[in-house]
Formats: structure tokens, C-alpha cells, sequence
């Protein structure tokens, strides 16, 4: 049984909702995303990716709704990564006379998906490069390391459609509204998307966003999440603060990895009192039982970090490790971070944690540096005083 939308006078949307998978990409946990494909009825019939191998069957009963058991022209892969090209095998089989557009770097991670039997079938585009199926002409852009080195996005120049590869997509399902300005948005999924998907790419990243402002662009048409017909600006001002690691919001993210709760009573208490001097929207995460993604879409979001760790076998709780990696990956810069430490006899875990942050750009310590010794005593919280002082001042500026 389909399930398609129709999204424009002759675009529909023909994707596929993932609902029973709890790991996306076997890392990020979520609730469900949706793999999205878009099809073109025109004089040539037009498909714009594939989906994920798991669910194939659903995606040729769309297909095949509107195809009638007709033939399919060109299959556009802006994007090779298997939940959106693994059913690019079985398609050339059941349709014999699609040929397959990419670019060079396509072309060769085509042979190494599906082996030769793509490689007479494909057509290389070149930046710039247009097709003309009827009515819709269709331009094709590179994005490379957006975030893979194939990506390319894909803009109709009749209905001003952008179809945008893994740019601009949200965690989540499709769940009958397709359109973003149909639901509520969630505007945390987006960020989760972007910052551990694509956050690691912000130069190439701003270079698609200076490509795409040259375009007159109705509609934005992701690979993951809704579609976009309204509000676009709201967007794309997000993905340029967020490529530029400009911090959204003047706020405080607390990242606590704490053993026996001393340590994470001490962030309770810093929370606290940043409340007491007006500071809104603070957010306290315990890096054992939050996924680190959550943490570090939140470390992109605020312009103050609080990191707080308990010293390990000599060095620093694991999961503020994982955390300090995914922060140095993802690139991030520029932001003003303090430091709690904790340790019963031997406390290193500061030290690390600064170490790693000078191997980031931009990074400014805010103090004092606290150390507790076991559990927090008057003199840490007269500390957690001045540090929550100095926070405050700074978001007041």
C-alpha cells in the first residue's frame, strides 16, 4: 500500500518513515526518522534517491503508484550513503532504462556499493551542470563533505525546489504532515541532526549556504525530516550560526560525569544559583544516563560551558572523555567554559579537561577552576559563588 505527497504541481514526496530502528547510523539514539525520495512527473520521470535497505518494499509501492508500471528516466543520487542509495541496485533491475546521474566521486562509490552494474548507466554532472526533463530543469550544485565527499544538492529552476541531500534534515518521522510549518518544529532534533551529523563540516557547510543564496528557493527538500515551504529564512539563519559556531542563545550548558553524586551535587548547586541571578534556559545533563549527542547539540547551542568530572583510575570519568572527544571532532570554537573537578586523593581530572580544551580554538577558561576533595565543603561553595558571579556577568554583558 503507498504512501506518497504530492508537494508541488508534479513533486511528490515517495519516502519511507523508520520507526523500529532505535539507533540511527547504530549511534544516535532517536525516535524515529524518516528517509525521505522525491519524484518527478514530467516528460522524463524523474527520482531523486533511494532509501535505506530495510525499507525497500515500501518505497517501490510508492514508486511504482506513480509510475504505473511505466518507465523511469534519470535516478538523481545527490547522496551515496547507504540509507539513502541501497536500493540503487534493485532499482536498475526493475527499471532497465533509468540512467543514473552523480558526479565523478558518485560514479566510484557506485562501484563500490553495487559493483559494475552501474557503471554503464551512469551519467557524470559537473558543477553547474542542468538536465531539461519537460517543463522542469533541473541544476546540479556540489557539497562536498556535506557531508560526504559525493554529496551534491539538486535545484529545480522551474518550481524553485531545493533538494538538499542531507542539508537541512531533522531526526523524526513523517507522520502524515510533510510540510515543517504543518507541526510544531522541533528545533532541538534539528540541532541534534546538524552538530553530530554535519557539525563537523562548517566550512563546507557555509560554502553550500553561499551557493544556495545566489538561488530563488521556494521549497527545501531533504533527505531527512520535512519539507520546506515556509520560514526558510529561520532555517538557514540557523545553519549559518551553527556553521560558523556561533552560539545561539546566551545561556549555560552544565556537562556533569559524576561517580557517587558529589560532583553532580555541585553542578545542582551552580545551577541553583545562576538561577538566583536571573539566568534563564540552564541546562544540567548527567553524561552517564544522557546520550553524549544530546550534550554536545547543547555545547553548539550555548555560549557558557560547565564542565564537571570526577577523577577515574588516575585520570577522568569516561563519559566526560567522550564528551571532551566529541567536542574537539565536531570542531567547535569559541565558547567560554568553566571547570569542576573532583577527586578524593590524587584529582587529575581538571588538568585533563583543560588540556583538552587548549587544543581548541578559542576556548576562554571562566573561573575560579574548582576542585572538590570527596564532596563539596564551605570553601567549594563560596566558590561556586564567585563562579556563578562571573557566568552571570558575562551573559549580562
Amino acid at each position: 500500500m503507498e504512501c506518497v505527497k504530492k508537494i508541488s504541481e508534479d513533486i511528490y514526496w515517495v519516502g519511507v518513515n523508520e520507526r523500529r530502528q532505535p539507533l540511527f547510523e547504530n549511534i544516535y539514539p532517536v525516535s524515529g526518522y524518516s528517509c525521505n525520495a522525491y519524484f518527478i512527473d514530467d516528460e522524463k520521470k524523474v527520482l531523486l534517491d533511494t532509501v535505506d535497505a530495510a525499507l525497500g518494499n515500501e518505497f517501490f509501492d510508492n514508486l511504482d503508484s506513480l509510475l504505473h508500471g511505466g518507465r523511469l528516466d534519470y535516478v538523481i543520487v545527490n547522496h551515496m550513503e547507504p540509507d539513502h542509495c541501497a536500493m540503487l541496485g534493485r532499482l536498475l533491475e526493475k527499471y532497465p532504462g533509468a540512467c543514473v546521474i552523480g558526479n565523478t566521486k558518485t560514479a566510484t562509490m557506485a562501484g563500490q556499493f553495487f559493483g559494475a552494474c552501474v557503471k554503464d548507466r551512469f551519467t557524470a554532472v559537473n558543477e553547474g551542470d542542468s538536465i531539461c526533463c519537460g517543463r522542469h530543469t533541473l541544476k546540479f550544485y556540489m557539497a562536498p563533505m556535506v557531508h560526504w565527499p559525493e554529496a551534491m544538492v539538486t535545484y529545480d529552476e522551474t518550481s524553485g525546489s531545493l533538494f538538499s541531500a542531507d542539508a537541512f534534515g531533522t531526526f523524526g518521522t513523517l507522520d502524515g504532515n510533510i510540510f515543517a510549518d504543518e507541526v510544531p518544529f522541533d528545533m532541538d532534533s534539528a540541532r541534534i541532526y546538524y552538530t553530530n551529523i554535519v557539525g563537523k563540516y562548517g566550512v563546507q557547510v557555509s560554502a553550500l549556504l553561499k551557493k544556495a543564496s545566489a538561488l530563488d528557493i521556494g521549497m527545501v527538500c531533504p533527505l531527512h525530516g520535512p519539507v520546506w515551504r515556509e520560514n526558510i529564512g529561520m532555517f538557514i539563519d540557523k545553519y549559518v550560526k551553527w556553521s560558523s559556531y556561533t552560539p545561539e542563545d546566551k545561556a549555560v550548558v552544565i556537562a556533569c560525569a559524576s561517580i557517587y553524586g558529589n560532583t553532580e551535587r555541585a553542578c545542582e548547586r551552580l545551577a541553583f544559583l545562576l538561577g538566583e541571578r536571573g539566568v534563564k534556559d540552564i541546562r544540567l545533563y548527567d553524561l552517564s544516563r544522557t546520550h553524549v549527542s544530546v550534550v554536545l547539540a547543547e555545547a553548539f547551542r550555548c555560549s557558557h560551558i560547565v564542565l564537571a568530572a570526577s577523577t577515574y583510575n588516575n585520570g577522568i570519568f569516561t563519559p566526560m572523555e567522550t564528551l571532551l572527544s566529541d567536542l574537539k571532532s565536531h570542531g567547535l570554537k569559541g565558547r567560554k567554559v568553566s571547570l569542576i573537578q573532583n577527586g578524593t586523593w590524587a584529582p587529575v581530572s581538571g588538568k585533563i579537561m583543560k588540556e583538552a580544551l587548549e587544543g581548541m580554538k578559542d576556548m576562554e577558561i571562566v573561573g575560579p577552576e574548582i576542585t572538590i576533595k570527596s564532596s563539596p565543603d564551605d570553601s567549594v561553595k563560596s566558590q561556586l559563588e564567585e563562579l556563578a558571579d562571573n557566568i552571570a556577568a558575562q551573559l549580562a554583558e
